[in-house]
């Protein structure tokens, strides 16, 4: 989660520490947990569009910083 957090620092605003983190994309927000054994990521954005935008940036770099660690990532869509 760090690594991800300032990876999108670079980009867009991203705050972190060791159990927390948010990314601001211009679109909506991304607010991340972490435990010792998950990762609980919220997102706000206006629109179905911008809600699935992040959710697939958030997915895809996930699975690539964590190497051989996470191979899918199971999402829950609460309404």
């Amino acid at each position: 989660m760090k690594a991800l957090c300032n990876h999108f620092d670079r980009k867009v605003t991203a705050t972190y520490d060791d159990d927390q983190g948010t990314v601001q994309f211009g679109f909506g927000d991304c607010q991340m947990q972490a435990s010792s054994d998950s990762l609980v990521i919220d997102i706000q954005a206006d629109g179905d569009e911008n809600f699935n935008r992040i959710k697939h940036v958030i997915g895809d770099h996930l699975i690539r910083f964590s190497g051989e660690d996470i191979t899918a990532i199971e999402w829950v869509d609460e309404s």
